[in-house]
Order: C-alpha cells, then sequence, then structure tokens
C-alpha cells in the first residue's frame, strides 16, 4: 500500500537552534548539551506528531563522538548524526536535493528548513525549500503545546460532579426509568 501523502519534511539544524532557543542554550549551559539535545527531541516529538511533519534533526559530528549514524524517535522524527567532517549545513543541502525530486514527483507536499544561518537559508531555498527562524520555530512549536493542552483539557473537563452529567441524554432517561420502576 502506497505511503500517504506527508504535508511537509522538516529538516531542523539542532545545534543552530539550541543556540538560538533561550531555554536551551539554558539547558546547555546548566546540565551540557546532551541534555540540550534531548529537550530539543522532546519538544520537536510533540510538535511533529500534532503538526503531521516528517521531522529529522541534524547535529553536526563534532559535539558527538559516534560515527554518522540515524536514530529513529518516532514515525514522524528521527535524529541524525553526520559523519566526521560533514556539517549538518551540506547535511540538509544534500537532503533538500534530493527532496526536490520527491516534491516534483508528489510524494511529499513541501519541505521547510529550520536554521537561523542566513547563508543555509539562502541556499535551500535554492532548492525551493521554504525557511524557517530559529525564533519562528520556537513560537510555533510554544503555540502547538498551548494549543494540545487547550484541546485536551477541553476534552477532560467534567461536565459536573455527577457521574449522570458525563452520560448521554438518553442513557439519563433510560436509567430515569428503571429508577422510578417504568420499565
Amino acid at each position: 500500500m502506497p505511503r500517504p501523502l506527508l504535508r511537509a519534511v522538516l529538516l531542523v539544524d539542532g545545534y543552530n537552534i539550541i543556540g538560538a532557543w533561550p531555554c536551551l542554550k539554558k539547558t546547555r549551559d546548566q546540565a551540557g548539551l546532551e541534555a540540550a539535545r534531548w529537550e530539543l527531541v522532546e519538544a520537536m516529538t510533540s510538535y511533529s506528531s500534532f503538526q503531521g511533519y516528517d521531522t529529522q534533526i541534524i547535529f553536526d559530528a563534532q559535539y558527538h563522538k559516534a560515527s554518522s549514524n540515524q536514530e529513529i524517535i518516532t514515525e514522524l522524527l528521527s535524529v541524525h548524526y553526520t559523519d566526521f567532517g560533514q556539517t549538518a549545513d551540506t547535511f540538509i543541502e544534500k537532503s533538500c536535493a534530493s527532496l526536490r525530486y520527491q516534491i516534483a514527483q508528489s510524494l511529499i507536499a513541501r519541505v521547510i528548513v529550520a536554521t537561523s544561518d542566513r547563508a543555509q537559508q539562502l541556499m535551500v531555498q535554492g532548492y525551493g525549500a521554504e525557511w524557517l527562524s530559529a525564533q519562528q520555530l520556537c513560537g510555533e512549536v510554544e503555540t502547538t503545546v498551548c494549543r494540545m493542552r487547550h484541546k485536551y483539557q477541553k476534552r477532560q473537563q467534567p461536565k459536573g460532579r455527577f457521574l449522570a452529567n458525563s452520560i448521554d441524554a438518553k442513557a439519563r432517561q433510560r436509567l430515569a426509568e428503571l429508577r422510578m420502576g417504568l420499565q
């Protein structure tokens, strides 16, 4: 069965985002780079799921001791560590070049690159990708988290303190009839 059309592929320049988001910079400075990486992964997990984006977070190998690898976090989120000597920028550029053909074949709808690197912005736009600054991504993630929280709270709010208020009108009527011995 063919895979359904994805709305978008989101490529995230991991260390660029960590250096631009105040909360992640604080985590990096207080708890270390590994903690900041996983805080970013957690934030992007929820965001990707809610938006339906196939998200790839790319980290340069220079801050990671292992050789290049990919970790699948969820169906919609993966983390990539580049080869030693390869930057996240070159990884993203190559990905944009190959994804351009998937857009042409209607396998994906769009490619979005999240980075505040100006040179990277111009390069990926040349491949037809959209650009999202680190601050814009931060705002979108925060907005999405608020929307998710609001949606969840709305579903979870009780309709009153009695169980009868939680069931539909037809079931409530049937219980009343049983209680009065009308059945």
